[in-house]
């Protein structure tokens, strides 16, 4: 019995990797393929909720006839993204529903995750649809839960980024690269704090021209505190790190602050950057552009990532030849999280907040999100280097 299902499953392996890319995603027979129709599917909901926002009472006027949405208003504007992401966000909750906790390969859930797009994209159709007919209190209730959840999404992945820079500092530690590659992470820890340095004197430059910018001195002094932090904990003895993860996660939390400082609302006399793109030009539109795409890859990598959220002794075990490649349950969470998480940029963080054209996360309440998320960052990334510290001293402290 047992050969016979393991022949079944060689076979299918064998054509899994023999067809051509067309037949695995007419055959649902590849999961890395599928990833990408899924982040597809998230960039057009992303499109579609911009373009309610910005476009709707032009293109949508259809919509005035839907009593549901007073009018037409409710349908558009900030209550538009809500809709739409509303619509995303259920679908991916289906598919996280449906798919936790697979494990092995050439299953129903497996061949449900991997294939039947006529369905998954016919049932996201509708639940978008649907999204736009139901009331707008109900709309208003999904509005206060996607802060939170893009709140959650926020922090898986904070965790995912920070996961990634420690194990590439364990890999360049490791026995057979660190003499090997010792200048050559020299040479890229060296230029990661020599881009956190620039980066932090233009911010000072950009915005904080005058003295009276305090709070915009504070954002920025305070990461450079954080940097200087970061580094002597990470070259303290009992830690024993070296200077490329305190220099990445530097570039992390200065990236992080200027994203901070840009989402500053125009007008404001210490965001001279934000007021000279007042206007709608050709540089605001490929910044949106970047912006949103920047989002969905970052929403595709840390789908992919649940591995960072086993348990260590998981970790150890070795995956069995017929396994997922990936947590299809953690890979629709994080997009389901993620639907939240775009509708909050678009309408930056605020139900009830005009935002304009082409412009994404914006506002003050999105510039202290940036912010926390900055200094979290940082917790998080000492507490994982000071934690096996804490931790190994206390088991030492036991008798033999």
């Amino acid at each position: 019995m047992e050969s016979g299902v393991g022949g079944n499953s060689n076979e299918r392996h064998g054509v899994f990797k023999g067809d051509s890319w067309f037949s695995q995603f007419r055959n649902g027979s590849n999961p890395w393929m599928a990833r990408y129709v899924y982040a597809l599917i998230f960039l057009v909901s992303n499109l579609l909720a911009w373009a309610v926002r910005d476009y709707g009472r032009i293109t949508f006027p259809e919509m005035e006839k839907l009593k549901n949405c007073q009018g037409g208003r409710g349908c558009l504007g900030a209550e538009g993204v809500l809709r739409v992401s509303l619509g995303c966000f259920a679908f991916y909750f289906v598919m996280f529903l449906s798919t936790a906790g697979t494990k092995r390969m050439y299953n129903c859930r497996d061949s449900w995750h991997s294939g039947w797009w006529s369905a998954k994209i016919g049932l996201w159709i509708a639940l978008t649809i649907t999204s736009f007919l139901v009331p707008t209190f109900i709309i208003q209730i999904y509005g206060e839960i996607a802060h939170f959840g893009a709140g959650i999404f926020l922090l898986v992945q904070l965790v995912s980024v920070i996961s990634f820079i420690k194990w590439l500092n364990d890999c360049c530690q490791s026995d057979k690269i660190a003499e090997r590659c010792h200048i050559h992470v020299m040479l890229l820890a060296t230029a990661a704090y020599v881009i956190c340095i620039v980066g932090i004197i233009m911010m000072y430059i950009w915005y904080a021209p005058e003295p009276s910018c305090l709070l915009n001195i504070f954002f920025i002094t305070w990461t450079l505190v954080l940097l200087h932090l970061m580094t002597s904990v990470s070259l303290h003895p009992k830690v024993n790190s070296v200077f490329l993860t305190p220099g990445l996660m530097g570039l992390y939390v200065v990236f992080i602050c200027w994203c901070a400082i840009r989402s500053e609302p125009a007008g404001e006399s210490c965001n001279r950057k934000a007021e000279a793109s007042n206007k709608t030009d050709w540089l605001t539109i490929i910044s949106f552009v970047v912006a949103l795409l920047a989002m969905v890859i970052a929403t595709f990598s840390t789908g992919v990532d649940s591995q960072c959220f086993q348990l260590q002794i998981r970790k150890k075990e070795a995956p069995a030849e017929d396994a997922v490649p990936y947590g299809y349950g953690f890979f629709h969470f994080v997009f389901a999280t993620g639907a939240m998480y775009f509708a909050m940029l678009l309408i930056g963080w605020n139900t009830h907040h005009t935002i304009k054209r082409w412009t994404i996360d914006v506002g003050w309440t999105s510039t202290w999100v940036r912010i926390v998320n900055e200094w979290l960052a940082v917790c998080v990334y000492l507490w994982m280097l000071v934690a096996p510290v804490i931790l190994g001293c206390g088991r030492t402290t036991e008798p033999a």
